[in-house]
């Protein structure tokens, strides 16, 4: 029942962007203003979810709200015009179940062939075509005079005094569920407050930006602030600078420009839609947001929300955080070609030979403690560390082509004509090719149509090809041809002295070594399916609560652990544990993402590695609310960094540094082969796993 309730309460949150039951329970008791409104919204939601559970549509797919809150939006656009009698109400419900159908059709179209939301356009065609089928039916009473006041006297005699500049706001936000009241539109922006500054923010910068500008083209500021079509502005300001893109001044300035094209697109569909004396709707708003988040991402724009948070500021510090955390290549990701430690001669776009087109990739050399790469005088092919050694495979792939017959050059001499010498190119079934290059003539050990691990022995560095003397060159490539145009890629899993890199491109001069797997820190970070954690609660050692979580899979695929108020996300990826985030309401799940952002599975002694968290893990209050909103302006007051470091091999320990005004705070992980994490301490509270599960 819990969950039902919960759906379709979701529905009327979803209009503003709120992921939130409760707010969704509020909205729908401020309809209740206008009992019409309220009771064919209600009507419809609920019309529309009962025919979703009778055709066997999986509740997951229905807890949001996301295909139920169009049927919402018809089912108030209808009690605005229509008298309460039975017949409405079997109109409402065809309503409701014909919103809901072209929900589900538009949203298959548009993620299909689009990869864009469908916002509220199934409700602004399945309104219009219920205004229009409505003209027909006599017995509906359909009541085009204005719908009667539901605000208390006193409250209007209050309200009439206001400059309309303001009234205009509320009315207008009020307008989004056909509740054109300055009451209820102070009540939904106090909602949008509470629940969001950015929204509210924007909200505020939409509506006064569209208002403004459409005052000065259509001459008159009454007619602009008195049209409550104007909560097009309000939500467009909001979709595009905090909902699908990244909340920056960037933002802020494309939703800007969104909400004064906008007004052309509001003025000619009200004059075209007035023959018909049908209103705009959210067409407006649907035609702007979708036609600038389409544009920005067929231009790949960077800002663009690869993962939209509860809220704008989740959605914000969530990026801010995984920019600092996967600032290498994510897509296109190498483990280095060797074993054993080597040395960076050449990086990206460096000034030999690493330009233009070929300028994403890398030379690697062997240098002894005092940076040479050869021994004695460095006059024969053997002199040099790195010659003859084995080249191994990077990625898991198929072997596409090789070169094996070129010789290798005296040193200080090239091969003009065959610039890449001796090579093995790999495909990779991620999308990718990878060409390594200046083999030693004969040493190649597969054949093109192998299949090849990661780790595969391909052949022995040497000095083929545009090689003056002995080194291993390797690029990404989107194409089989040797010498192809290169493309950005990053290192994973390898330390430079006692400094563990995830995923990252090590600098020139820099001397690097790959890690491997450790199989038991695998083991313990592996957590399966249905998996039931228990975790008991203390602080300064007493008993203060238990936490319970269970190992649980999400649509994704990403696995997660779930408590009664939240959930952590959790992964592998090439060679290293991660926390990924974190969502809900739960106390005590952000300790354990605060505490091991990412554990590196593989051990040395004393190794280190940092990593970074979001903001709103390590802030409370109003502190929280201040950094969350600044750091759309100033990134730096989201930034949290988590040292880390293996004390033992059993025992990570962390310091936890804010950028903020905050103290530092200190971590302590205790890995164990039976409990996994069986202890996880962050000042003075400790997550014990409890000794029953062993």
């Amino acid at each position: 029942m819990k969950d039902h309730f919960k759906a379709i309460f979701c529905s009327y949150a979803e209009i503003f962007f709120f992921q939130s039951g409760w707010l969704g329970a509020l909205i729908f008791v401020m309809t209740l203003v206008n009992p019409f409104v309220a009771l064919c919204g209600i009507l419809s939601v609920l019309a529309a979810y009962l025919f979703a559970r009778f055709i066997r549509m999986e509740t997951v797919y229905l807890e949001s709200g996301y295909y139920t809150y169009n049927p919402l939006l018809v089912g108030l656009s209808l009690g605005y015009i229509l008298d309460v009698t039975p017949l409405m109400a079997f109109f409402v419900i065809s309503a409701g179940i014909l919103a809901f159908m072209s929900t589900i059709l538009m949203a298959n179209i548009f993620t299909t062939y689009l990869s864009l939301p469908i916002l509220s356009l199934p409700f602004v065609v399945c309104s219009s075509l219920t205004y229009l089928a409505s003209r027909r039916y006599s017995n509906l009473l359909v009541a085009w005079e204005s719908r009667p006041s539901y605000t208390p006297k006193f409250l209007s005699d209050l309200f009439s005094h206001l400059p309309i500049w303001l009234t205009g706001y509320f009315e207008s936000f009020g307008a989004i569920l056909f509740l054109p009241s300055v009451l209820v539109g102070l009540v939904f922006s106090g909602l949008v407050l509470g629940y969001s500054r950015i929204l509210f923010f924007l909200s505020v910068l939409g509506y006064y930006v569209g208002t403004g500008v459409r005052a000065l083209l259509l001459g008159s500021s009454e007619q602009a602030f008195g049209d409550i079509a104007s909560f097009n502005f309000i939500l467009i300001a909001m979709a595009v600078g905090g909902v699908f893109l990244i909340p920056s001044p960037r933002s802020y300035l494309i939703a800007t420009v969104a909400v004064v094209v906008s007004i052309l697109i509001l003025d000619s569909i009200e004059v075209f839609m007035s023959y018909y004396t049908i209103p705009a709707f959210t067409l407006p708003f649907n035609i702007a947001s979708l036609g600038f988040i389409y544009v920005l991402g067929l231009l790949k724009y960077a800002g663009i929300a690869q993962y939209v948070g509860a809220t704008p500021e989740e959605t914000l510090e969530n990026h801010l955080a995984d920019k600092l955390r996967y600032h290498g290549e994510q897509q296109r990701t190498l483990h280095l070609p060797f074993s054993g430690p080597w040395t960076v001669w050449q990086g990206f776009d460096s000034g030999w030979t690493h330009k233009a087109k070929y300028k994403y990739a890398y030379d690697f050399v062997i240098a002894d403690e005092e940076g040479n790469n050869y021994r004695d005088a460095g006059e024969n092919l053997e002199d040099f560390y790195c010659f003859d050694r084995p080249v191994l495979s990077p990625i898991r792939g198929r072997v596409i082509r090789i070169i094996n017959n070129l010789p290798d050059n005296p040193i200080g001499q090239v091969d003009e004509a065959n610039n890449w010498g001796n090579l093995v190119i790999l495909e990779d079934p991620r999308g990718f090719h990878v060409e390594i290059s200046h083999l030693v003539h004969e040493s190649i050990e597969v054949n093109e149509g192998d299949w090849v691990e990661r780790g595969t022995i391909l052949g022995r560095c040497g000095n083929s090809g545009y090689s003056p003397q002995p080194h291993l060159h390797i690029q990404v490539q989107a194409s089989d041809k040797i010498g192809a145009e290169t493309l950005p890629f990053s290192f994973v899993s390898f330390i430079d002295g006692n400094s563990y890199f995830a995923n990252d491109l090590p600098d020139e001069k820099k001397t690097i070594e790959p890690l491997f797997i450790d199989k038991r820190l695998d083991s313990v970070t592996t957590f399966l399916l249905d998996d039931v954690l228990k975790f008991e609660v203390l602080q300064d050692g007493e008993l203060i609560d238990v936490l319970e979580v269970e190992v649980k899979n999400a649509l994704d695929g990403t696995f997660y652990f779930e408590s009664s108020q939240g959930r952590l996300y959790f992964g592998k990826h090439e060679g290293t544990f991660y926390f990924y985030r974190v969502e809900g309401r739960d106390r005590w799940l952000p300790l354990l993402f605060l505490a091991l952002p990412r554990l590196p599975l593989a051990h040395k002694p004393g190794m280190s590695w940092s990593d970074f968290v979001p903001v709103g893990l390590t802030t409370t209050g109003f502190q929280r609310v201040m950094a969350r909103f600044a750091s759309a302006f100033l990134p730096d007051f989201a930034r949290v960094q988590v040292n880390q470091k293996f004390r033992t091999s059993n025992v990570v320990e962390a310091v936890i540094r804010p950028g903020t005004l905050q103290l530092e705070r200190k971590a302590e992980v205790t890995l164990d082969t039976k409990l996994g994490l069986a202890s996880v301490k962050i000042d003075n509270t400790e997550l014990r796993r409890k000794k029953d599960e062993e």
